[in-house]
């Protein structure tokens, strides 16, 4: 027997398919002391032409982003630069770090072909290495 609720939550997701709800989610994880990367800024820039910085955060003591950092009506199919600045990080925990530092500002550029699905950009630092993937 089909409950309202169930009908309900059918037609929710037939009116939502293809119509742009995909999102773009990033986390952080300092990987020289195994823990998540709180406090790290972190910059979102669209690369079609011109340069155009569209949103910027901080990720939470999860190492994460307490939103997507592009979702909705604004997020299309491009080419994006995530920045992420993780030479401050590293300062602001008090390691020593060599003037300038080896990895200090990563940025990850990719590309966005679907608007409908999700992409999620983790970076794995340190502060001789990064590395990232797209996760789900």
């Amino acid at each position: 027997m089909l409950t309202i609720e169930a009908i309900s939550a059918n037609l929710i997701t037939l009116n939502t398919e293809g119509s742009g709800m995909g999102r773009l989610t990033t986390h952080i994880l300092d990987t020289a002391r195994g823990c998540p990367a709180a406090n790290v800024n972190v910059a979102l820039y669209a690369v079609d032409g011109d340069r155009q910085l569209l949103k910027q955060d901080a990720t939470n003591a999860d190492g994460r982003l307490d939103t997507p950092i592009l979702d909705g009506d604004d997020f299309k199919p491009g080419v994006y630069e995530l920045v992420f600045h993780a030479g401050a990080y590293f300062r602001s925990i008090n390691l020593d770090l060599p003037d300038p530092p080896f990895v200090d500002e990563v940025v990850i550029r990719f590309g966005i072909a679907d608007a409908d699905s999700h992409y999620h950009v983790p970076l794995l630092v340190s502060p001789w290495a990064y590395s990232t993937y797209r996760g789900s």
